[in-house]
């Protein structure tokens, strides 16, 4: 029996008989690649190789990689589940070689294992190559043809052009044809009917492919021009699912014991057996998929938030927890409770997973809980509006309806025919207009339901797709502006119609003005290695060995390669370093460092006038050394963590800044105040220690394993690692570090706060600043002293000060409360009557919260009320809007719409519920013109 344990260790033996490496997958989840949130193929690891910038340990290496595809060009997350193998996390068993082997050895090695190892039908293969580009002056790959010829039948080698047969790592880069084989699981009766060649590359759900052999031959210039690498590659890739669902002589990969176990828990916890239920089928397999995605990602340091990688994350398990809710009837968190069978699973090859289970059931569970809250009201307020469209359009369903009823003679027909036919029209998502157009959900209520309950856009998509109706995405858009428009315009009163404008512009802008343009890199001078030497060095004589000009934002500048050099690039959270290079007078000032593929890149607004001089480079010491601090204290802190608040914290993220640090740890509950103070007083005593620092480089990681040195999961690490540590705080670690803990001075944490489930920040300052903060807040007490008259006990005065404004602030509302009252009565009694609505419109002299209060008031009182109000209160001007339920819903009234539209009178802005809204501006003398207006609504 070819189990999922056993197909993967066999790839491995295969390989590592056949001289490869097996190495370890990379995390799924990238944080030095600006170009790619997630590993999403098993190459990524090797981008270095490929580009030239990094020489290969080994030139032979296989291994299964962890892989995600839920975004850009490779989105599979609407797949998921409905078909037999799309996937959000996928392993990808691949095979390399490094200027080694080629066509010859990898088609070879590949048709030995899946036909005689792996025992599959030699019949039901079949193999594409490159037909050829005349564009790029290719003509087809005749070496992969001959040797797939010694084992294949001419005509299941089948030719395709440059879409499915060519392989770029990108616009730029290294490239080549590939060869994919494909498989034919359809049964004997199918395959005598229709020739599977026929149906390679067609989506197919039976006919697919399952390795893809790169062929890396090429390099594409700036131009889009093709010159041959001096150093051929292969890059193989196999899905690991595929194979299981083959081997085990399975149709679909979620009946392999890669997902059974996951579904049959997942079904066993739901209380139902979902057979001849293809809804429950497909919740479950999503179900089984999506918390296999969110798992690793939070092995791998990716927590749910709300932006960039966090977001994907966290619409992954949104969209499962939905799936569970509506069609496994699970109101209660049960996605955590399947991690216990995943590690079970996949714990030996991927002990990340293993060793933070408790982390990851933590996440989830609090994670499920906090979407459930708003679930069921979000579910209810769109099923809500749903059903109210589906009242409008029910006339126009029925003259679509009465064609397909068969009709008696006498012009009856029976009752039940005719609901199941309108029921099967419902059902079909045939819910359209006379117009014959799809009903559409509106942006506004889209982003309500994101706004409000946490419905991602693509979550609300998905739920009305599975009815037939549309989503306004646009709307969607700008909704989302329009909220941060009104933001804006209530905190800055600006003239925000502009601002909008100019807004939308911008967003049409924005792809193209966040592109960056590389070109070509002008190569100098030939360099095997660029060696970083600014751990002991700040300055140092340098060569320019290649440089390119980048447009970014619109903005030219330049990089620059060196041959060594003293500048760190940013990376493990430290900022990169600033400086100059300099020669002959002429001074290029370094803006940034960053790491790209391996090589440092220093950013200038400018190029040297003669980039063939040797310069003088210059780190920007004192940002440096405060950099130095803020590092070594992130150390010292994770250590006081540890130690105060318990074994299970581990760091989770971080960002060191010359100004400030900030420290992401796991921990399940506020850090008490009396917590902190410990831990701040704990790392200031290893401070005043002044314990040297202990830095070990090229150590084996085996080694650093035996020292105790705390390795951060998600990242990774090669065969040797740097060792950083002061006393008992021992770290893997690549930044720079103070020589002993005495030139931190001193530390102090500025804030401790919650940023996702079970995880906290701790932001903190040390050295120069942290002295400066500490004379800024003696500076306040002193002034307070002052303003208080000198008092013994400062903190008893200002508490008796907030106590006696409390009980004015009390009084003073009391009596704003008593006048409204008192102006109720007046309001009514001089309200009009127009076309049937009792309006009412008027500037009073009352305070916000005051008017709110009335206004609330007269709404709930008055069932045909439409109120608007205008006062001047702390030198703003507010306009309110109330309308009752009733005019909402039979006149279509729209408080908010409404007053935005008046706000214009006062140069303000506003929004709000239907029922009441309120608009803040600058324009006193626009009340009266707004209070007129609103009669507007009431005549048209």
């Amino acid at each position: 029996m070819w189990t999922a344990p056993k197909i993967r260790q066999t790839f491995f033996d295969f390989f590592k008989g056949k001289g490869h490496e097996i190495v370890t997958s990379a995390p799924m989840v990238i944080k030095d690649d600006p170009t790619l949130m997630f590993t999403n193929a098993g190459m990524n690891q090797f981008k270095d190789i490929f580009l030239g910038n990094t020489k290969p340990k080994n030139k032979r290496v296989a291994n299964t990689q962890k892989c995600l595809r839920v975004s850009g060009k490779h989105n599979d997350l609407e797949e998921v589940g409905v078909d037999t193998y799309h996937h959000t996390m996928f392993e990808m068993l691949g095979n390399w070689s490094f200027g080694d082997y080629f066509k010859k050895e990898a088609i070879e090695w590949a048709w030995q294992l899946l036909t005689e190892v792996y025992g599959i039908d030699k019949g039901r293969l079949y193999a594409t190559v490159f037909g050829g580009d005349a564009k790029d002056g290719l003509g087809k790959d005749e070496e992969a043809i001959e040797f797939w010829g010694k084992v294949l039948p001419k005509e299941r080698i089948i030719e395709f052009d440059k879409k499915d047969n060519f392989w770029e790592m990108g616009s730029t880069g290294p490239c080549g044809p590939c060869s994919e084989i494909h498989i034919d699981l359809r049964d004997d009766d199918e395959r005598k009917k229709e020739d599977g060649k026929e149906l390679v590359n067609t989506g197919h759900p039976e006919v697919i492919e399952i390795w893809n052999l790169v062929f890396i031959q090429y390099e594409r210039a700036k131009g889009g021009n093709l010159k041959s690498l001096p150093k051929k590659h292969v890059d193989t890739g196999m899905g690991f699912e595929r194979l299981c669902t083959v081997l085990q002589g399975k149709k679909s990969n979620y009946d392999t014991d890669v997902f059974l176990p996951l579904i049959e828990e997942a079904e066993r916890i739901s209380y139902m057996k979902s057979d001849n239920d293809e809804k429950q089928q497909v919740a479950l397999r999503v179900v089984a998929d999506h918390v296999r995605a969110i798992a690793f990602s939070i092995a791998d340091g990716q927590l749910p938030s709300n932006t960039g990688a966090g977001y994907v994350i966290r619409r992954i398990l949104r969209r499962a927890v939905r799936y569970g809710y509506s069609f496994l009837q699970h109101n209660n968190p049960f996605l955590y409770r399947l991690v216990p069978i995943l590690v079970k699973q996949m714990g030996e090859t991927f002990p990340e997973l293993k060793s933070q289970q408790e982390l990851i059931e933590k996440v989830i569970k609090e994670e499920e809980e906090n979407f459930l809250r708003t679930l069921e009201k979000g579910i209810d307020k769109l099923n809500s509006f749903l059903t109210k469209r589906q009242e409008e359009v029910l006339p126009d369903i029925l003259q679509l309806v009465l064609p397909k009823i068969k009709w008696r003679k006498d012009g009856t027909a029976p009752v039940g025919e005719i609901i199941q036919v309108l029921v099967k029209e419902l059902e079909q998502g045939s819910k359209r207009s006379a117009e014959n157009k799809q009903i559409t959900i509106s942006g506004e209520l889209a982003f309500e339901l994101y706004d409000t309950y946490g419905f991602p856009i693509d979550l609300t998509q998905l739920m009305a797709q599975e009815i037939g109706w549309n989503v306004d995405v646009h709307g969607f858009e700008k909704a989302a502006i329009d909220q941060v428009v009104q933001a804006l315009k209530d905190k800055w009163q600006i003239d925000m119609d502009k601002f909008q404008q100019l807004l939308l512009q911008q967003k049409k802008r924005s792809k193209k003005a966040t592109a960056i343009e590389t070109e070509d890199w002008v190569v100098l001078a030939e360099d095997d290695v660029e060696e970083f030497i600014g751990y002991e060095r700040l300055e140092a004589e340098v060569k320019i060995t290649r440089y390119r000009k980048i447009k970014a934002k619109g903005k030219q500048q330049y990089q620059l390669v060196f041959n060594l050099t003293p500048f760190y690039a940013e990376s493990g959270g430290q900022v990169g370093d600033t400086g100059y290079i300099e020669a002959g007078g002429e001074k290029i000032e370094i803006i940034d460092t960053k790491k790209e593929n391996n090589l440092i890149v220093h950013f200038t607004d400018t190029l040297p006038a003669d980039l063939t001089k040797s310069f003088k480079a210059v780190v920007n010491h004192e940002k440096r050394l405060l950099t130095e601090s803020n590092h070594s204290a992130t150390h010292l802190l994770h250590q006081a963590l540890r130690e105060i608040l318990g074994e299970h914290v581990q760091q989770k993220g971080s960002l060191v800044h010359p100004d400030y640090f900030r420290f992401d740890f796991s921990h399940f509950q506020k850090v008490t105040d009396e917590e902190l103070a410990k831990i701040e007083a704990l790392a200031n005593q290893r401070i005043r220690e002044n314990i040297e620092l202990n830095e070990k480089q090229n150590t084996p990681m085996e080694e650093a394993k035996k020292m105790g040195a705390m390795a951060l999961f998600g990242e990774k690490y090669g065969d040797t690692v740097r060792v950083i540590q002061f006393g008992e705080s021992i770290e893997l670690c690549g930044g720079c570090h103070v020589s002993a803990t005495g030139k931190i001075g001193l530390f102090k944490i500025t804030s401790e706060s919650a940023i996702a489930a079970g995880i906290r920040r701790i932001e903190a300052i040390t050295a120069e600043t942290a002295e400066k903060y500490v004379s800024h807040q003696l500076e306040l007490i002193k002034k307070l002293k002052a303003l208080l008259k000198n008092p013994k006990d400062l903190q008893k005065s200002v508490s008796d000060l907030l106590k006696e404004n409390q009980e004015l602030q009390k009084k003073i509302e009391a009596t704003n409360r008593q006048q409204a009252s008192n102006l109720k009565g007046d309001l009514l009694k001089n309200a009009e009557e127009i076309n049937g609505v009792k309006f009412i419109g008027t500037k009073v002299e009352l305070d916000n919260n005051a008017v709110k209060d009335l206004a609330f008031q007269l709404n709930r009182e008055n069932d045909n009320l439409f109120l608007i109000l205008g006062n001047e209160s702390n030198g703003k001007v507010t306009l309110t809007v109330a309308i009752s339920n009733k005019l909402v819903s039979e006149k279509h009234l729209n408080a908010g719409n409404i007053v935005r539209e008046l706000a214009k009178e006062i140069d303000g802005g506003g929004g709000g519920q239907p029922h009441f809204a309120t608009a803040g501006g600058k324009k006193v003398s626009g009340i009266k013109k707004a209070l007129e207006r609103a009669k507007e609504f009431l005549v048209k």
